[in-house]
């Protein structure tokens, strides 16, 4: 059977049951359970740490009213950090390659702080369409250009993250195959992709990372304009 490179991409299923549920739920195993002690494992006090240091870097650009999202914003942050990172392993499957799920998380977040922003200051959040000191003929271009940037938002996230990750498999599977085929006959070469290879999984963690932290981020910033 032959495989194309972007069937590494396609969801798994088992007995006609899609899998990508098992494989958004994994990452949660992964975490240590809590325990009503104050200290108890070098694993568990890793872990609260590295989400006090993400809960206080996104928190720093809202105020107070936003304060109450960082359960939310925090969550998500390291569930596709998680899922992310997991999808770097040999063998295994990225939910984050999805475009419907990535779309699934960012359109309802981002409409949730576009309700906010219509609920508790509905004259501020309209006057974001709309930048001071417009000349007249120009108020119903501006108000459609800024209408259509409002709404594409949620669309950029989703692409945004798809696009990196799924970018990045492929680079290293290309790389990997010249690597195993260049192996018996050009070993000098295969070890130099093999270097090249090695260096673009570095390159591709720090990816994974920077991207999950980009989406939530301007997740954030999406809600401190509606706050």
């Amino acid at each position: 059977m032959n495989l194309s490179f972007f069937d590494q991409f396609s969801s798994p299923s088992l007995l006609g049951i899609p899998l990508i549920l098992i494989s958004m739920t994994f990452p949660a195993l992964l975490l240590p359970s809590m325990d009503n002690r104050w200290v108890t494992n070098r694993l568990s006090t890793l872990q609260l740490w590295l989400t006090n240091l993400i809960t206080k870097q996104l928190m720093m650009p809202l105020n107070k009213k936003g304060h109450k999202w960082a359960l939310i914003l925090t969550s998500l942050m390291m569930f596709l950090l998680l899922i992310n990172l997991l999808g770097l392993l040999p063998y295994t499957f990225t939910p984050t390659t999805q475009l419907s799920m990535n779309l699934a998380l960012a359109f309802p977040l981002w409409l949730a702080t576009l309700l906010t922003g219509l609920r508790n200051q509905p004259s501020a959040s309209l006057g974001h369409l709309l930048p001071e000191g417009t000349p007249t003929p120009l108020i119903p271009a501006l108000i459609l250009i800024e209408t259509i940037s409002l709404l594409i938002r949620p669309l950029a996230l989703g692409v945004r993250l798809t696009a990196n990750l799924t970018a990045g498999h492929l680079l290293i599977q290309l790389i990997s195959t010249a690597t195993v085929t260049l192996a018996s006959t050009m070993p000098v070469v295969s070890l130099i992709t093999l270097l090249v290879l090695f260096l673009l999984t570095i390159l591709e963690v720090a990816v994974a990372m920077i991207q999950a932290y980009v989406f939530v981020l301007l997740l954030s910033l999406y809600l401190q304009e509606n706050i």
